[in-house]
């Protein structure tokens, strides 16, 4: 029902969550076509085998994991964030070596201070990583004074490379097929806050210049993660369904907005759960679309394949 008229009598509003059972997030999809994806508010990481009906349990806790990525060598990255449970959020980036279980710390701390709360991550052929750290929850846990996207290079050493003014609240973050292009979700959900999709110039030294808007889901819900298919077109998991608030609007609908990069909207994927969250390529083929929304795992085939580093 989407008017008030349209309601029986004795009820004068639409329901609202109470609580949540999940929080689905963070999808990535090995060479094996296993599925991993993250359920925030439980704090683990699940795991759907290919043609399995059911998830498994990968990791629990999982440090309030957030957006999940395989590397170029098909190891998985782990925004551990600090969402929902302050108290067991690790506030850090790990790599799990899928064939031993091993799991590595790459960083916990910038310049001796926590992280916000590490959301979304992108990795690069040479081994460069950019990962997005803004604080969408409790902001008196914050150590650091700004929400930045970082690079951790191969040696290991961290570089802030954009913070405020130039961005809001980084939040979703992926790379064109050739990687010469950055694109980021900047998405603050207040009164004029950015809901905007940048792209940036990115250098093999992992530089980033020429700073440029692709698009603007305001006044609507800005986007959350996103991912690029093999002819470069943005796929943004963004909108809601019921306004959050007069400056959160319906003026975007749940779905995937397929983007070019110059800008131009293609079309919506419509996802009939309100939360929608993100998105990643899986299947022999990189033909699924693989979507997070609310307490579903969703799956679409489209006809263009998708781009991922570990399968290039």
């Amino acid at each position: 029902m989407s008017h008030d008229h349209d309601l029986p009598p004795g009820v004068n509003s639409l329901p609202t969550a109470a609580t949540s059972v999940a929080f689905t997030e963070g999808p990535a999809c090995d060479h094996q076509g296993r599925v991993f994806f993250t359920d925030i508010v439980n704090n683990r990481i699940l795991v759907l085998e290919p043609g399995a009906k059911h998830y498994q349990v990968f990791r629990s806790p999982s440090g309030r994991a957030n957006g999940l990525l395989l590397d170029s060598q098909g190891r998985l990255l782990a925004c551990e964030g600090n969402e929902f449970c302050p108290n067991d959020g690790n506030r850090r980036i790990t790599r799990t070596d899928l064939s031993t279980g091993v799991v590595e710390i790459l960083t916990d701390r910038y310049e001796g201070k926590r992280y916000n709360a590490p959301n979304d991550i992108a990795a690069c052929s040479n081994g460069q990583l950019f990962f997005t750290d803004p604080c969408y929850y409790d902001r008196s846990t914050m150590e650091l004074d700004h929400d930045s996207v970082y690079r951790i290079d191969p040696d290991g050493q961290v570089t802030r490379v954009l913070t405020q003014p130039a961005i809001q609240r980084p939040n979703g973050i992926a790379l064109s097929p050739d990687e010469r292009t950055l694109y980021l979700v900047d998405s603050c959900p207040i009164a004029d806050g950015a809901r905007k999709i940048w792209a940036f110039d990115l250098s093999p030294a992992g530089e980033l210049t020429h700073q440029r808007l692709v698009f603007d889901f305001a006044p609507g819900r800005g986007g959350d993660g996103m991912c690029v298919d093999a002819a470069g077109t943005l796929y943004i998991a963004a909108g809601v369904g019921q306004a959050r608030s007069p400056h959160e609007t319906t003026r975007f609908l749940p779905g995937v907005y397929v983007v070019r990069p110059d800008g131009t909207l293609l079309g919506r994927i419509p996802v009939t759960e309100d939360v929608i969250t993100n998105c990643t390529w899986g299947g022999a083929d990189l033909k699924t679309l693989y979507i997070t929304a609310g307490k579903t795992l969703f799956q679409v085939r489209v006809e263009v394949p998708g781009w991922v580093v570990h399968r290039r």
